[in-house]
């Protein structure tokens, strides 16, 4: 083990197996590179995309993607930290764009939680799809969740497009667990016979389960959950409609096949676009399920100054919905969280009966199909900050001395985390 500056210690992770379709319970996906269009160079996409989404800094590749926990927590005699955090980088990411929130994860719970920030999908790995990288990071957490047998909770804490990889994995790791527990009752039911003790002292209950732990928190920060498609959904082009248009005709040119899906030109096999799709369970894809067997759904948003994901994308609100006043700091010791918003099912049921007889597009679908379960809104600002033109990453604090003003996002969002 080695000790990190913050005292935590960093758990070397052996590499994710190979996928084998022999054995796999989740299906893997194999691209064949060589029937792909030609496209711009890997490099000059990576930089183009750097500039627009982190700025111009160095990015830093961790492929060690270690797990955090608290050495003394885990050696106490005491029970081990119970509750498992996955981190998903977004787009050119890597597990490296967590570090901060990882290690003070751990300096606030170090005996509640063990915080694994995921390896599978960075760098060139996230132009792949949402699906593919959904795939892969499923299978990512398979193997962490049997590294860690003593865990019991699960929660996941996303970035940009991480957040719609999670959503498919956790759609792939849904599954109901069956458990028997005695009806209260007087009787000796020792001297019954088995099936008629079935019947009157035994009932079955079913809990949902993802990737077989108990799910509590899923928390995503600046994620297009509505797609980039559509007017000011990707800011940097200024709302202006030939550009919009543009930008989804040639979005797989830049981002490859998840360009496609975050701009909903996909028709895999004559199938809706993929991000359609995931707004409702499918036969073997329970992707409104599991986000619903979640105790809480926490979407963390820009209000200003994201360049790369709109307003209304990351919160999941039309936008007349959006707040109108004057957006405050609601806290000092949060001085960039501008508005808070709980929703409950009556208010989601009492929103979509009010636009009921509207035409539904695509965006309108998406959040009819989002909102059946309820979210927090947290909404950011960074107006006031000299790091306010990288936004997209202040948030998660992707790299300190470049997005050390969003580090008090990242304290609210665990003081306010669901153990």
């Amino acid at each position: 083990m080695l000790a990190s500056d913050s005292g935590s210690v960093l758990r070397p992770k052996p590499p994710v197996p190979t996928l084998d379709p022999t054995r796999s319970l989740l299906r893997p996906f194999c691209f064949d590179p060589g029937s792909r269009p030609a496209r711009p160079s890997l490099s000059l996409k990576m930089e183009l995309l750097r500039r627009m989404s982190r700025g111009c800094f160095k990015t830093e590749v961790d492929s060690a993607g270690q797990d955090f926990f608290d050495a003394a927590a885990a050696a106490a005699p005491n029970p081990a930290p119970h509750h498992l955090v996955i981190m998903v980088n977004g787009i050119i990411g890597s597990a490296a764009d967590w570090r901060y929130a990882a290690e003070q994860f751990v300096k606030k719970l170090p005996d509640k939680v063990i915080v694994h920030r995921s390896e599978c999908n960075s760098s060139k790995l996230t132009f792949d799809g949402v699906d593919t990288m959904g795939e892969r990071l499923a299978e990512e957490v398979l193997s962490v969740v049997k590294r860690w047998p003593e865990v019991q909770k699960i929660s996941f804490v996303a970035h940009s497009l991480g957040g719609l990889v999670a959503r498919y994995a956790i759609g792939r790791l849904y599954d109901y667990s069956s458990t028997l527990a005695l009806v209260g009752t007087s009787r000796d039911y020792f001297n019954e016979e088995k099936t008629e003790f079935s019947k009157q002292f035994l009932e079955q209950s079913y809990e949902a389960k993802i990737a077989g732990l108990e799910p509590m928190n899923f928390i995503t920060f600046a994620t297009p959950h509505l797609g980039s498609r559509g007017n000011k959904q990707l800011p940097f082009l200024c709302g202006l409609p030939f550009l919009e248009r543009r930008a989804s005709e040639t979005a797989h040119l830049v981002a490859g096949r998840s360009g496609k899906h975050l701009f909903l030109m996909d028709n895999d096999d004559g199938k809706r676009p993929l991000l359609l799709r995931m707004v409702n369970d499918s036969d073997d894809l329970k992707f409104m399920s599991a986000l619903r067997a979640f105790k809480r759904r926490v979407a963390y948003a820009n209000a200003n100054y994201d360049h790369m994901v709109g307003w209304r994308t990351s919160s999941i609100r039309r936008q007349h919905e959006l707040p109108k006043s004057n957006l405050l700091v609601i806290d000092e010791r949060y001085p960039h969280i501008v508005y808070v918003e709980g929703e409950t099912t009556d208010e989601i049921r009492n929103k979509t009966s009010n636009i009921g007889g509207q035409i539904i597009d695509l965006e309108e679908e998406m959040i009819r199909g989002l909102t059946q379960v309820s979210w927090e809104r947290v909404d950011v600002s960074f107006q006031k900050s000299k790091q306010r033109y990288v936004a997209h990453s202040t948030i998660q604090v992707k790299t300190y001395w470049l997005n050390s003003d969003g580090a008090d996002v990242v304290y609210h969002m665990i003081d306010n985390f669901l153990l």
